[in-house]
């Protein structure tokens, strides 16, 4: 396990020595390891360079893996302590096609709680979570028609372009009052092994409650969840999101 961990480590093509020096085990019990490893698919020889690089095995069982994940499961820790941090529900939803659905949240613990629903899709345009899907997700257009729904609702083609090249420079979206007028909220992306848009976590309150101080007070911890969620599933990509409401 030692010499597997040692690849995630070290760059592209790995030898005997390198392996020895990271997992501080000599090199002749590592060459035995990389026999064992490599007779089994966890690791492949490359005959050209002398060296070692990681094989179809793993991606097989990676895959696998993956493909029995529970996104319920896995985020409800994160959900729970989002609410816990921020008083405000929190919801996960999931990318479909054009939309994005909840599946899961957790109510706040104040007296006055927005409540969100499983099975209730984003509207693209007017949601922090849509929006967070227009930016991110491989394959989405905006709808061709921007419906209103409050006074504040984006209804122009090349507004909502601005915005979610905001979104997509910046890491997460909000939406103040836009898809109704007494809801604000935030959202930010997850992504998987593969840097796909895997999941939308969302933290909603009262407009009047969760302003714009208490939101960016939520900001961060919204962010390290879905970062921290994200690494479950298995990325490893940069994390660079931007702090700070506009």
């Amino acid at each position: 396990m030692r010499v597997l961990d040692a690849f995630l480590e070290l760059p592209g093509e790995v030898g005997t020595n390198e392996l020895s020096r990271r997992t501080h085990i000599n090199a002749s019990t590592v060459s035995r390891l990389l026999a064992t490893l490599v007779a089994g698919g966890y690791v492949e020889y490359v005959s050209e360079t002398g060296r070692y690089r990681l094989g179809p095995q793993l991606m097989r069982l990676a895959n696998h893996a993956l493909s029995s994940v529970d996104l319920r499961a896995l985020a409800r820790p994160h959900l729970a302590a989002l609410e816990a941090a921020t008083g405000e529900t929190t919801t996960l939803s999931i990318p479909g096609e054009g939309e994005a659905v909840t599946v899961d949240f957790v109510a706040s613990s104040a007296a006055v709680a927005s409540i969100a629903r499983v099975g209730r899709p984003s509207i693209a345009h007017a949601t922090a979570t849509g929006k967070v899907m227009l930016a991110f997700a491989r394959g989405v257009r905006a709808p061709g028609s921007l419906d209103a729904y409050t006074d504040r609702t984006i209804t122009e083609p090349k507004a909502l372009r601005r915005e979610i090249d905001a979104v997509r420079k910046q890491g997460w979206a909000q939406a103040v009052r836009e898809r109704e007028a007494d809801l604000n909220a935030l959202a930010a992306p997850v992504f998987g092994a593969n840097g796909d848009l895997a999941a939308v976590l969302g933290i909603q309150g009262p407009a009047d409650r969760f302003r714009r101080r208490r939101r960016e007070a939520a900001l961060p911890a919204l962010l390290q969840a879905c970062e921290a969620f994200s690494a479950c599933l298995g990325y490893t990509g940069p994390e660079s999101s931007e702090m700070t409401l506009p």
